[in-house]
């Protein structure tokens, strides 16, 4: 912001080079201008280290936020994991992924989302997926 400051001495010293005098009609204007714009660049200056200083200010609430986030949030983000097995609808081809939980609920029958066609029915026993046959036969 120094610039500012700068800028508004040129223009003191333009007005004093050009010995406009401040009795004048024209003189006083100018030089109440030049008083004008120093004092809209002192507030811009004090604005921007009123800035400076609440910028830094919230990267530290943020900081202090993430680390309260963090502890309260920690067992949720373990728990929220999914695990997905893909399926091949025997109607359409199309591929799906199934919560992994739903194949061994006897209750729940998985839906292809395309062609709306039963998957795996509660009843039924086979599984379609491509890579999970050989875990759900163990179990």
């Amino acid at each position: 912001m120094k610039y500012l400051y700068e800028e508004v001495a040129y223009l003191k010293g333009l007005a004093e080079g050009l010995e406009i005098s401040a009795e004048s009609k024209e003189g006083k204007i100018i030089h109440k201008i030049v008083d004008v714009l120093e004092s809209f660049a002192d507030a811009i200056v004090e604005l921007d280290e009123e800035q400076a200083d609440l910028a830094e200010y919230v990267e530290s609430i943020d900081e202090d936020l993430s680390d309260v986030e963090d502890d309260i949030y920690e067992d949720d983000d373990e728990e929220d994991e999914l695990s997905f097995i893909e399926m091949e609808c025997p109607n359409c081809a199309d591929l799906v992924e199934v919560d992994e939980e739903l194949l061994y609920d006897d209750e729940v029958d998985v839906v292809c989302p395309n062609c709306q066609a039963i998957i795996l029915s509660a009843d039924d026993d086979d599984c379609m997926c491509i890579d999970c046959c050989d875990d759900l036969d163990e179990n």
